[in-house]
């Protein structure tokens, strides 16, 4: 035991030190006062620590009593137990959509939004540990609600999960055919599609299609997903178009051949009623060799029999008679020279690329002279192509596909 100083108890105090309060003589001094060693007495115990020490207790409980009920206890469990999972593996159904461009933390709030996973963080630590999260593919999924991360990332990485409810669209249709299709393969109905082609500049056409659908509605598979209209499907078939536009290198063949862009999808749509495969752009070939020269043999004039069916508003490929070809119509290239006033049907990226990339060569006739095999013969002189004709008309004598 150390030799104990009694005066320390009487250190005269520090009146300049903040926060002192000189105490309250009028009272007993020695109220509470308790006997230390050495017979001195020591002066009244303050109570103050204790007091600062019970309310400082208090707003600490106050305040983490606000701090959980503001925040939640979500937010504490993240913040010190780790992320928010559920323990799958889930109940319900459903249809979670993927867009495009849709990051990961993009579709880990999607899947939060959804109710399908408990919080962002656990989709982003399952996807983390997935070397495959990086390749989700766009599309809808069938999904269940309260799932673990881990089942609903391995949902998505799977490109067996995507719903396919497609339609697909082939090349060479007419817009009327087109909704025929849509309407046939869809829940819209044909009213649906035609109320949005009341107002084809609300579709995103190009300028040049000048609000004429007929060859922009890209042939295509396209899916049908929980959030898909009439009006963005057809849309969708029109961005489509425009995809294959820039492929094709439409605007740079534009101004190569000296044609504007509407008149190069004019001509594509010809080809594509014309011809199939490797013989598509001797077809483009024969088409601007006629029109390139207005005096030649055929002063300029297509004489495409499917430019009249279209006049006549009927299927491209019925066989024409004598009276078809007198149709009064500026779609009847038999009696006018040059191009159409537009599109006959919309074409594939094929028949765009026939048409921005032409094959070399002189002729301005051609004749399929067999139609089970495509087998299509070009020449660039008159007599040879009446033999072609020839060849032709014996082929459908002998054979029923004519």
């Amino acid at each position: 035991m150390t030799e104990h100083d009694p005066q320390a108890d009487y250190a005269e105090p520090d009146y300049a030190e903040p926060g002192y309060a000189e105490p309250d003589y009028a009272e007993d001094p020695y109220a509470e006062d308790t006997y230390v060693e050495g017979g001195a007495r020591r002066g009244p115990k303050s109570r103050l620590p204790g007091c600062l020490a019970a309310l400082a207790a208090l707003a600490v409980l106050v305040a983490g009593g606000f701090f959980v009920v503001t925040l939640g206890k979500g937010y504490i469990d993240d913040l010190f137990g780790g992320a928010q999972d559920y323990p799958g593996p889930g109940s319900g159904e459903v249809a979670f959509q993927v867009e495009e461009g849709d990051t990961t933390a993009e579709i880990g709030r999607n899947l939060k939004a959804a109710g399908v996973v408990a919080s962002v963080d656990a989709f982003l630590d399952a996807a983390a540990a997935e070397p495959k999260s990086s390749a989700i593919q766009v599309g809808t999924y069938q999904m269940m609600e309260e799932m673990a991360a881990a089942d609903a990332l391995a949902v998505l990485v799977d490109p067996a999960n995507l719903v396919k409810n497609t339609v697909t669209i082939p090349e060479g249709l007419r817009v009327v055919d087109t909704v025929a299709i849509l309407a046939k393969n869809t829940d819209f109905s044909r009213a649906d599609f035609e109320k949005v082609l009341e107002k084809p500049e609300k579709l995103g056409l190009p300028a040049y299609a000048d609000d004429n659908p007929e060859g922009y509605l890209f042939p295509a598979t396209y899916d049908i997903g929980p959030d898909t209209t009439a009006k963005s499907l057809l849309k969708g078939m029109v961005k489509r178009y425009k995809q294959a536009a820039k492929e094709a290198d439409l605007k740079g063949a534009a101004d190569r051949l000296g044609y504007t862009e509407g008149e190069l999808v004019t001509i594509a749509s010809l080809v594509e009623a014309e011809a199939r495969g490797k013989d598509m752009p001797k077809v483009s070939r024969v088409i601007y060799n006629r029109l390139d020269d207005p005096t030649g043999p055929t002063i300029g004039r297509l004489q495409i029999d499917a430019t009249v069916n279209y006049a006549l508003d009927r299927r491209l490929g019925v066989a024409l008679t004598t009276d078809d070809l007198e149709v009064d119509s500026p779609y009847n290239t038999y009696q006018n020279a040059g191009l159409p006033p537009g599109p006959i049907e919309a074409p594939g990226l094929a028949a765009l690329k026939a048409a921005t990339e032409p094959a070399d060569g002189d002729w301005l006739y051609y004749v399929t002279v067999n139609l089970r095999t495509g087998k299509t013969k070009f020449t660039a002189d008159y007599d040879e192509f009446l033999r072609f004709k020839a060849e032709f008309q014996e082929y459908c004598e002998t054979s029923d596909a004519c």
